[in-house]
């Protein structure tokens, strides 16, 4: 079997068939002489739209490698390294791409890499490997877009004094069963949840007049129930508000998305989903009942293997250490410490005590992440109703505010070219909450942080402000800051990488439980401000939550 082939177009044509001479072509903007890549029909430096090609040397510098252990993709057994080279003629352009000729500990970050193209039918895939002529010290990694110290002064300033958050409030949470492979229908999952978060928040279905939901229906696999036409059918509500589609403030930006509905006036009440069925979904496609759906098929990526989110967050992480002095020990803290607060909540799916020997020594998946910088793949369903504030009164929970939001993009969308050394839609997300009120980083009681990978927590710990940038291996360093009776109590029901994957609104749930005091042996003392993100890598949102108590 070959490797995956890329989609080719009229537009990325010139680049997919630049290997039949040899000689590597990229889109050039004629106006400002700036490199553009992936191909766009307009500068996103100038504005120009007079665009060409430019033949470049085929020199890059190597940015970033993993070597992939876990992921099986055709035409590429494992152990096969996946890398990014920034090109010498322009920085700003990285190629994802694969390692050659080279074994992978042979690799350092900074050597000069040249192309070496493959041949697919009438495709040539640009690969690289070592140039014969290395410098005597390798070379800098490239600077990001946006210093990363500095990137709250990129923030817009907001645009009324008023603030959507002032209107709105949290008043009911639910969750159906959570575990692995509970071969239970998705949408029945969902049912569950809703149910449980209407009657959480002392409402009926007849009370709910929106709906809110993330990826919403479509070819998604085990990430979707089928969106808000799928619960609407089965439950009849007849919303006069609902939303549901990837692009939003990540997995938990259904509530985001539904604080402004309401603060609008289109809807009172409005009921937020998000259901993952995934071990189910894996057992059925080994048993060969469904077809395969989904996963990442970006042309830019999967041609080289870089099929999953660990792949592109393994180089970030990688650069990280290159950096700022981490290792695979700073992830391991955040690991430890979700897996001790996961011991505390009976609903948690790994509860066992891990250590950092269990840590360091299990199976590679991408380095350098191992089996514990992973999240867990579960079946299960959270709701979450955002109301109008001036109903709080009459309903049967204690409402949780909303202090603010944090939503701005301000770095580039597509992930091999975004920030180098934390996750990419982290950063912009963070300085923008902090814009938007008078609390700051050491006001938060509770961080509930999304930890799809430990990176991806250690990227919004830095991001926030509850560290410096690059501070992160000291403060992490013996688990004492994050622990439930340290600065900062992290991700208190295990997380993730311990509760189970439920995408970011698992953690809101985890966060409304805390605010409200009513989180059992694992209860912070007097949680009062809380913060929770979701996402990141893809667009992300982050929430400030505080108690009205």
């Amino acid at each position: 079997m070959t490797r995956p082939e890329p989609a080719v177009t009229p537009e990325t044509e010139f680049f997919w068939t630049a290997g039949a001479d040899g000689v590597l072509r990229v889109r050039e903007c004629l106006s400002c002489t700036a490199l553009i890549h992936p191909p766009q029909p307009v500068c996103r430096y100038c504005h120009g739209d007079r665009m060409g090609t430019r033949e470049v040397s085929g020199f890059a510098t190597l940015i970033g490698f993993t070597v992939n252990h876990r992921f099986h993709v055709p035409g590429l057994p494992p152990e096969y390294v996946v890398a990014q080279v920034a090109l010498e003629e322009d920085t700003r352009v990285r190629l994802t791409t694969n390692a050659v000729a080279c074994r992978p500990e042979r690799l350092t970050l900074g050597m000069r890499m040249r192309v070496e193209f493959e041949r697919l039918g009438d495709i040539w895939l640009p690969l690289f490997r070592p140039a014969d002529d290395q410098p005597e010290s390798p070379a800098a990694l490239p600077a990001d877009e946006f210093d990363p110290v500095a990137i709250a002064s990129r923030v817009r300033p907001m645009a009324t004094s008023e603030k959507f958050e002032d209107r709105v409030a949290i008043t009911g949470i639910g969750r159906s069963e959570l575990g692995r492979r509970l071969m239970a229908d998705p949408l029945a999952l969902t049912v569950r949840a809703c149910r449980a978060a209407v009657a959480d928040a002392g409402l009926t279905l007849e009370d709910i007049d929106g709906l809110s939901t993330y990826p919403g229906p479509g070819a998604l696999g085990p990430f979707t129930e089928g969106g808000v036409t799928a619960l609407e059918s089965a439950l009849g509500i007849r919303p006069t508000w609902y939303n549901g589609g990837v692009e939003s403030f990540g997995p938990g930006g259904s509530v985001i998305s539904a604080m402004l509905a309401v603060a609008s006036g289109l809807a009172r009440h409005v009921l937020c989903f998000r259901t993952v069925w995934e071990s189910t979904y894996a057992e059925l496609l080994r048993a060969g009942r469904i077809s395969p759906s989904g996963g990442i098929t970006d042309s830019w990526l999967a041609p080289f293997g870089a099929v999953s989110a660990a792949h592109t967050l393994a180089q970030t992480a990688q650069r990280h250490f290159h950096r700022y002095g981490t290792g695979r020990e700073t992830l391991g803290w955040i690991a430890l410490n979700q897996r001790a607060n996961a011991a505390l909540d009976p609903t948690a799916i790994y509860r066992d005590p891990l250590t950092m020997d269990d840590y360091l020594s299990a199976r590679p998946i991408t380095t350098p992440f191992g089996l514990y910088d992973c999240d867990v793949p579960c079946d299960g369903s959270v709701a979450v109703i955002v109301s109008a504030r001036e109903t709080t009164a009459d309903l049967a929970q204690p409402p949780v505010l909303v202090e603010a939001v944090g939503t701005q993009i301000l770095e580039r969308l597509e992930w091999d070219q975004s920030t180098l050394t934390h996750e990419p839609q982290v950063l912009g997300q963070a300085a923008h909450l902090w814009s938007r009120t008078d609390l700051g980083p050491a006001d938060v009681d509770v961080a509930e942080l999304y930890d799809g990978f430990t990176f991806n927590c250690l990227s919004w710990i830095e991001a926030l402000g509850f560290c410096g940038i690059g501070e992160a291996k000291d403060f992490l360093d013996g688990g004492k800051n994050i622990a439930r009776d340290g600065l900062l109590p992290l991700n208190t029901h295990g997380g993730q990488l311990s509760h189970g994957r439920t995408h970011g609104m698992g953690l809101i749930h985890e966060a409304v439980s805390q605010l409200r005091g009513r989180a059992g042996p694992r209860q912070v003392a007097d949680a009062r401000v809380a913060v929770a993100s979701s996402g990141g890598l893809t667009p992300s949102g982050v929430l400030l939550l505080r108690a009205d108590r």
